[in-house]
């Protein structure tokens, strides 16, 4: 990994449980999968087996991490940390639009990444869909001297920061502890760290006096990249922009003349947005469950101090730039002592940096699971939620989108009754006559909604259906007042269904959940009164964790 720069002798006031408990949320999210024993967890931070059993109490009644049987996994509230970081940067709104619009000018993928310590670390990627696809996660940590922006960024290195580096690299030559890249082959004297650092001096010398720097194909074979810096107002270097392609496409120099110049236009135009942001743009960190409370009510097992420590962490994302211990007191409701004890431990670990005019949190942050979560599709959200909603009311449950004039299951969990609703992943109904559709199409907008509805023509598929144009106008008005769907045996003579919206990071309605029975288990509003209180939970449940996971990010259906 990147280098760290913490002191030598840990400060008397560290705060031990945050220390430790970041040190397994990190293990949770460096791990080669996905899922983690606690006894793994572990031997992978030599804490003690009790240890790693409160630290993983605490993060699961915080929602950091979730449990399946035995096994530990990144919750997509982990995403909040790395979110903290990017928010506080402005870089996502400042840079991520135009890197957006020169990715579909050049047709070309497009990434922007930041220095950290002796690594690039990509904080935004505007991709294209090919077979041959390039892309890395926000988050995602590079060795410098295999990318581009990293000979920009090493121009600016002391000779402290060459040494660190050739600690980093004499002690990894091979590139193990970065699982963004391949890893290097073992090349004799060329791959010696003497021989790896002439050549990247010599790159970051020539990204100096050319102003741009270029990849040929030092990643992995076939991928070549050419980066320019972005400057804030001072004229320091925040982040690099990288037009990255494949030698199926160009050679690094057809790239450089196709690339350099409409990328330059598109610098200027971020340091541009960067230079009008507002310098302390002010909100409230994302609302979790509070330490004190949780302390009351799950005892010695719950670590508070790890949780203050967290909410110090995302409370940065409220803040944008540097951030006075005052104001991060306010915005925790932690008394200045406390919140400066964290504040002291996330400096030692690495994560924040204390400058004359306040706090800053570092993008190391994102390596606490922010490339992990970052990439979950709607299905891999929703699924957990839809089993413990199944475990709850005991029907099936679904998630599904507008597709046209249909609505498509994405996410399904049935339940385990003899006579369960057998509806498979990617089946189509038509959204007029299911409470998933209604409430799909009451969150259109008004014209949206309109042309959508003048397309359809019902069908009475049951007598029950409806099945006129102005019947069904009203049913869609109807469910977008109430706030969610109910269709009693619409579409098949025997089926009930009740939906809710699911919503992303911008409050816009992406999705539905919906419980579905038979109309025997009981009369309309006996179902109504015992599904509903819960559907809405999973519902709320869906949308918090895809607005931690879409707020910087694109989210995949499936």
């Amino acid at each position: 990994m990147a280098q760290r720069t913490e002191p030598d002798e840990p400060p008397e006031e560290l705060v031990g449980p945050l220390g430790r408990g970041l040190a397994v949320l990190r293990a949770v999210a460096a791990g080669p999968g996905s899922r983690h024993r606690p006894g793994d967890l572990a031997r992978a931070t030599g804490l003690a087996r009790s240890t790693v059993d409160r630290v993983a109490t605490t993060l699961l009644r915080l929602g950091y991490v979730r449990a399946e049987e035995r096994d530990l996994l990144l919750a997509p509230r982990a995403a909040e940390l790395g979110n903290a970081y990017l928010s506080s940067t402005g870089l996502p709104e400042a840079v991520g639009p135009h890197a957006v619009a020169l990715a579909d000018a050049l047709d070309e993928s497009v990434s922007v990444a930041v220095p950290d310590g002796d690594g690039v670390r990509f904080v935004a990627q505007a991709a294209r869909r090919r077979a041959m696809a390039i892309s890395f996660r926000a988050g995602d940590v590079l060795p410098a001297e295999r990318c581009a922006p990293g000979a920009l960024f090493a121009a600016d290195w002391t000779e402290e920061e060459w040494e660190a580096w050739r600690a980093r690299h004499g002690e990894d030559p091979l590139d193990s502890a970065f699982p963004a890249v391949p890893p290097r082959t073992p090349s004799g004297t060329d791959g010696s760290t003497d021989a790896v650092e002439a050549g990247f001096r010599d790159r970051a010398h020539r990204s100096r006096t050319d102003g741009w720097a270029a990849d040929d194909q030092l990643i992995e074979a076939g991928l070549i990249a050419v980066a320019l810096p972005v400057h804030d107002r001072s004229g320091a270097v925040v982040c690099a922009v990288s037009v990255v392609s494949h030698t199926s496409r160009h050679d690094i120099g057809s790239l450089a003349d196709a690339a350099l110049a409409p990328l330059r236009g598109a610098v200027a135009a971020m340091e541009a947005a960067l230079a009008g942001a507002a310098s302390a743009e002010r909100g409230e960190p994302p609302a979790g469950p509070g330490a004190a409370e949780l302390k009351e009510e799950l005892g010695s097992g719950f670590l508070q101090s790890l949780a203050r420590g967290l909410d110090v962490l995302c409370a940065f994302g409220a803040v944008r730039g540097p951030v006075r211990l005052s104001e991060l007191a306010r915005l925790t409701g932690l008394p200045r002592a406390t919140a400066r004890r964290s504040l002291i431990t996330l400096r030692h670990l690495g994560y924040v940096r204390e400058d004359e005019d306040g706090f800053r949190v570092l993008p190391r942050v994102l390596e606490l699971g922010h490339a992990r979560v970052s990439g979950l599709t709607l299905v891999e959200i929703a699924t957990p939620h839809l089993a413990e909603l199944v475990l709850r009311v005991h029907e099936s449950a679904s998630v599904a989108v507008l597709d046209g004039e249909d609505i498509r299951y994405v996410a399904r969990v049935a339940s385990s009754r003899i006579m369960h609703i057998d509806i498979r992943v990617g089946t189509r109904l038509p959204a007029y006559a299911t409470s998933m559709g209604r409430v799909l199409l009451g969150a259109l907008p008004e014209e949206e909604r309109a042309a959508a509805l003048a397309n359809v023509r019902p069908e009475a598929l049951t007598p029950r259906t409806v099945a006129t144009p102005e019947a069904l106008a009203e049913a869609v008005a109807e469910t977008a007042r109430r706030g969610y769907g109910w269709v009693e045996q619409e579409l098949e003579e025997g089926l009930r269904s009740l939906a809710a919206p699911v919503t992303d990071g911008r409050g816009r309605v992406v999705a539905a959940v919906n419980v579905a029975l038979h109309a025997g288990r009981g009369a309309p509003e006996e179902s109504l009164a015992q599904l509903l209180p819960h559907l809405l939970a999973t519902a709320a449940a869906i949308s918090a964790d895809l607005t931690a996971v879409t707020r910087w990010s694109a989210v995949r259906v499936s």
